[in-house]
């Protein structure tokens, strides 16, 4: 076919041209140098893939730069068919305009009433299947510790073995925020790399019951519960919302019993351990303890400031070490909160045109996090200023006035304010004996100092450091 003179492979080599400006280089080479023109009409353009992974992967990541460049090329009606080698898919070819991958539909779905079910396309025996897995959540991006060691490397192995090993199903509970949702789908993501071809399928059980609801709407439970059966590897997030559903979890034990008979790979996730669900029927809770039941705890100290650091490093944001450990020691908290608070300290860092300290992180997250309450007492602020200055205590409280006693107590005044409930003219009276207009002054002369001398800011910083290390 020649496309005004020119030959559909003269204009698919000006498509790459363009495509090559819009990518990496890694991008280019990959995914869209071992594609071969075969064919085009007038209105289709056929293009040989290596193997059905790049359907999906052009499908979900490039088609916004594609499509324009395509129609520039070759016109505004023009289609994309994908032809997939015999050896690689004897079944069929795959073709991008069919609508092979109506599971999509769902996930950008907020009313899950009207969700469609997937069902198997006519003429097309070899579905391309979207895993519906979040790119971000891989086994690179998840932080482990003490805490989900068990449950990470029971994933991996069965990511790289699925449905061979003893994991099967693979049970993965804990309270919200912990990873369950993480680590399950970078078992997804794992095993999709590892196996182009394997059909890998996440789905949040709330979803699954709506899929299911239609089903049975519209006649079409059979062909629901084949589908589920087609997967290699079923993925069920939520899997405690199944209680009380009694239908539900009769066709969930119809695929669950065949996946496993096939050998296939089941991993669920709940809030909950197998013995603490409710309403939900014996035969189903007897296989969930078939393989293997891991835990997610609360992160320890460890693996809180590895979490602070990665989350930092994504960030883009230089957080000092003693930043990193105030956190780390007081947000009591889960995984998701304590990144989120994070997120928050750098954003207001930002905003605001300051450096991350601990005073900022203090003052900042005190409104989106409740930190470990620490008794920091007046006294205990005059002891670490006194020692950091060299000054012994009895000048400090003496009545002496030179510069150096002074400035002391200006340090003291001013820590004593940020890191006590006292009232300023308490503050007063135990530094010193002065009143609360004294305290003041010296709060606005020690943060005055903070912003025009750096040597003095970072003493003030260690000062601080040292009185929050109680």
């Amino acid at each position: 076919m020649i496309v005004k003179n020119r030959t559909y492979g003269d204009v698919w080599q000006m498509c790459l041209s363009q495509i090559k400006e819009q990518t990496s280089d890694e991008e280019f080479s990959k995914w869209f140098k071992p594609i071969v023109p075969l064919d085009f009409d007038g209105t289709t353009l056929k293009l040989r893939v290596p193997n059905e992974s790049y359907v999906y992967h052009i499908e979900k990541h490039f088609i916004p730069l594609l499509t324009p460049i395509i129609h520039q090329q070759f016109g505004l009606k023009t289609k994309l068919r994908y032809a997939v080698p015999q050896a690689e898919q004897p079944a069929s070819t795959v073709v991008s305009d069919a609508d092979m991958t109506a599971i999509n539909t769902f996930a950008t779905q907020t009313n899950t009433t009207n969700i469609k079910n997937p069902f198997v396309i006519p003429g097309i025996r070899k579905l391309v299947i979207d895993p519906q897995l979040n790119p971000n959540y891989t086994f690179d991006t998840f932080v482990e510790g003490d805490c989900n060691r068990l449950c990470r490397s029971a994933g991996f192995s069965v990511a790289v073995d699925p449905g061979a090993t003893p994991f099967n199903p693979l049970y993965i509970y804990g309270d919200s925020g912990l990873g369950k949702t993480h680590i399950a789908q970078a078992i997804g993501m794992e095993a999709k790399q590892r196996r182009p071809s394997m059909q890998v399928l996440y789905v949040s059980m709330n979803k699954f019951q709506a899929q299911f609801t239609n089903a049975v709407r519209s006649g079409e439970i059979n062909d629901f519960i084949h589908f589920y059966q087609m997967l290699d590897m079923l993925i069920i997030d939520d899997i405690q919302e199944l209680a009380g559903k009694e239908k539900t979890q009769n066709a969930f034990f119809n695929i669950f019993n065949h996946l496993h008979l096939s050998g296939k790979q089941l991993v669920l996730t709940s809030d909950k351990s197998p013995v603490e669900l409710k309403d939900i029927e014996q035969r189903l809770l007897t296989r969930f303890k078939w393989g293997l039941s891991a835990q997610l705890q609360l992160p320890d100290l460890d693996t809180k400031v590895k979490i602070i650091r990665n989350k930092a490093l994504r960030l883009g944001a230089d957080v000092p070490d003693e930043v990193v450990d105030f956190l780390a020691d007081n947000i009591n908290a889960n995984v998701r909160e304590i990144e989120g608070a994070l997120s928050s300290l750098v954003a207001n860092a930002s905003f605001l045109g300051k450096k991350i300290t601990v005073t900022l992180a203090k003052e900042i997250l005190k409104v989106y996090v409740q930190f470990t309450q620490k008794e920091i007492t007046i006294d205990h602020i005059q002891k670490v200023v006194c020692e950091y200055l060299g000054l012994p205590e009895e000048k400090f409280k003496s009545p002496r006035r030179t510069r150096e006693i002074a400035q002391a107590r200006q340090i003291a005044m001013y820590l004593s304010k940020q890191h006590t409930k006292a009232p300023l003219t308490i503050i007063g009276a135990s530094i010193g004996g002065k009143n609360h207009a004294t305290v003041l002054h010296a709060c606005k002369a020690i943060s005055n100092l903070m912003e025009t001398d750096k040597v003095f800011r970072h003493q003030i910083e260690e000062i601080e450091k040292r009185v929050l290390a109680k």
